[in-house]
């Protein structure tokens, strides 16, 4: 191929992302412009993919982590014939379109994740690379590799100010991930002008301390970029490849400005930049036909991959029968049939235990049964109790083993977790307390806004932590969590209503789930005297029946405080009144019931409720009703042993009886 051709392979990358973002009169045009040379040269020379199978599992991944500059990605996509026509390039940002204006995973076929919060593409793409490191480790043998390929990024100045990709990239650094190459777009323009603004970082030596292979190149010159792409495939580390590059290349008034960065460069700067380029200026979304045969050699190519490919599984299927079979059920997530027989079972015990400690023991019996179950916690693996028995620690020169540490980094676990699962092949899992989900929230988010099947295990859920205190006594969260769409929250009440969050937690593979466990003992329910637990599959369910037809009062709780509602329900039932007591582990599972089914568990006749939670009352109201009282934490709590933070606070059997009292008179 000519350099003539190349170089108006990338201006087409370019006008088609200036015209769709002025079609838009939205959009980012800037970014487009100034990585169109290295995003060419990386899909051109580089990047294994088949754009018929954008799901092949040995492609490389490619994440646009700087996803304002989507239109980059769509024009890529597009070229290289994926399943993106040039309509959906002209009706960017638009209702209904497949071209949104950040990339959204699920949305178009090839984006790899959701990307736009800065930052976020950085981690994600840090557990694609752990993803691969573990599978390469687990199945590859000498003989045969089925497993062995890349994860590419494209970050900007803005993703390297975030605080997760501190984390990340010392995660990364850590683990000498050598497989993960970043093209670091280094323009220095940010929205509100240069980034000698509040941006003066020696980038160079900071990822060289966190143990990154780093060069620094001119990002429009092919030579360049195609030299360090093949050095940096070369390393034992994480490589980072600062793109020396110029925002808005092309554009005579505004290439090297922030006016380039978030507006359309408008029509007449169009016409100006098309000249400059050697486009047709009176040409909206053309692509001429030698460079549109030229992108689709990737069709082609692609395809050629994919089935070598395939018949290497195959021969390797051949050899190692089990591994095969092993390596299919990874990738496709497949979970035994026997689960009844895998869940733990626990004995009614009035003293009964941590349900962080039934999730450690629930965890691992899984794990010798779910075999692509890997996770860790964030520096509280002893108090998260998620270690998994005899499954080796995940470091360099042990990628297989299935114990995550992922230091004081909550943030860089969430979005790493996000970026295993949508890898495929493992199940990940991450622990820290309740209270610091606040600090991988925005992971949680786009895991929800993805539906990706990430477990989230967060223990010391509530003023039972006691002594701690208020910064680490979680009051506001579970609201907070709630309200995030596609997000399951499962706080389960005992030992054995834990084992069934677990069971939904894996099941799930649309969305993430948040299993919410306590520091304090709990009793284990008598399942003989009450409702078993397998019920808590239902999100809520009848815990204790009332007598007679229907009951005088609904007590209804979450977690810890379900004892407290059995406790004033017998209280309540001595005075002669009737009490249905309801156990209400995830507000999300119990919604997605039939409305015959929830009706029955909350029938509508009766007015008299209460609902007990050691949290804020917010969305509550919902479930009790105008007629209800919803007694909670709406403020801070106190440090003292939980039973006296518990009084103090008034969530207390004689508090609920009161309460009671007050809506039966």
């Amino acid at each position: 191929m000519s350099d003539l051709l190349a170089q108006r392979c990338v201006n087409t990358l370019r006008t088609l992302s200036i015209d769709a973002v002025q079609a838009a009169n939205s959009g980012h045009p800037g970014m487009p412009m100034g990585m169109a040379d290295a995003a060419y040269v990386l899909w051109a020379k580089f990047l294994k993919h088949n754009p018929k199978n954008p799901v092949w599992a040995n492609r490389d991944r490619f994440i646009l982590s700087a996803g304002h500059g989507s239109m980059l990605l769509y024009s890529l996509l597009h070229l290289t014939g994926y399943e993106l026509s040039l309509d959906e390039i002209k009706n960017f940002r638009q209702l209904g379109s497949i071209t949104p204006g950040h990339p959204e995973y699920g949305m178009t076929p090839g984006v790899e994740t959701t990307t736009g919060p800065l930052g976020q593409g950085f981690g994600t793409g840090v557990g694609m690379a752990m993803a691969e490191a573990y599978l390469a480790q687990t199945f590859n043998k000498d003989d045969h590799k089925i497993v062995d390929h890349f994860t590419y990024a494209i970050v900007s100045d803005g993703d390297l100010m975030e605080g997760i990709s501190h984390e990340s990239a010392s995660l990364a650094g850590h683990l000498k991930l050598n497989k993960l190459i970043y093209l670091y777009d280094s323009n220095k323009i940010s929205i509100d002008g240069s980034t000698d603004l509040a941006f003066t970082d020696d980038t160079v030596k900071r990822f060289e301390a966190y143990g990154w292979d780093v060069q620094t190149i001119d990002g429009h010159n092919h030579d360049e970029i195609e030299k360090a792409i093949l050095a940096a495939q070369k390393t034992d580390t994480p490589s980072l490849i600062e793109c020396k590059t110029k925002i808005g290349f092309g554009s005579p008034n505004k290439e090297g400005t922030a006016d380039s960065h978030g507006a359309p460069l408008g029509e007449e700067e169009i016409r100006l930049t098309k000249e400059t380029l050697g486009m047709d200026p009176d040409q909206k979304f053309h692509i001429d036909e030698d460079v549109l045969k030229e992108f689709r050699r990737a069709v082609e190519k692609g395809d050629q991959l994919e089935s070598e490919w395939s018949e290497r599984l195959n021969e390797y299927e051949k050899v190692y029968p089990v591994d095969g079979v092993g390596f299919k059920n990874h990738i496709s997530r497949a979970l035994p049939e026997d689960w009844d027989e895998i869940l733990p079972v626990f004995e009614t015990d009035e003293k009964g235990m941590a349900t962080r400690k039934a999730s450690g023991l629930v965890i691992n019996a899984l794990a010798d049964h779910v075999f692509n179950m890997v996770g860790g916690s964030a520096d509280l693996t002893g108090s998260n109790k998620t270690d998994m028995d005899d499954k080796g620690i995940f470091q360099p020169g042990n990628y297989g083993g299935r114990n995550i540490h992922y230091g004081v980094r909550e943030h860089a676990m969430g979005a790493a977790m996000n970026g295993m699962a949508l890898h495929g092949g493992v199940i990940p899992f991450g622990g820290t307390f309740l209270v610091f989900s606040d600090y991988n929230k925005p992971a949680i988010r786009i895991a929800g806004l993805s539906k990706i099947p990430s477990i989230f295990v967060f223990t010391h859920d509530s003023i039972g932590l006691g002594e701690d205190g208020p910064t680490h006594q979680p009051i506001e969260h579970l609201a907070s969590l709630r309200a995030t769409p596609n997000v399951n929250v499962i706080r389960p009440a005992d030992a054995n209503e834990t084992a069934y969050a677990w069971k939904s937690a894996i099941q799930k593979d649309n969305g993430p789930s948040l299993l919410v466990l306590t520091r304090q003992n709990l009793p284990t329910v008598d399942r003989n005297k009450y409702a078993s637990a397998s019920n808590a599959e239902k999100g809520a369910y009848i815990l204790k029946k009332e007598a007679g037809d229907l009951p005088d009062l609904i007590l209804m709780a979450s977690g810890s405080e379900v004892q407290l509602a059995l406790d004033a329900a017998e209280k309540l039932e001595a005075e002669g009144q009737s009490v249905r007591v309801v156990s209400m582990p995830c507000w999300e599972l119990f919604e997605e019931q039939p409305k015959e089914y929830r009706d029955e568990v909350f029938p509508k006749e009766v007015i008299k409720r209460i609902s007990i939670e050691a949290g804020a009352t917010f969305g509550w109201h919902k479930w009790v009703g105008t007629e209800g009282i919803a007694m909670g934490i709406d403020r801070y709590g106190e440090s003292a042993p939980f039973e006296q933070v518990y009084e103090h606070l008034g969530l207390t059997v004689e508090k609920i009886v009161e309460n009671a009292n007050s809506l039966l008179q």
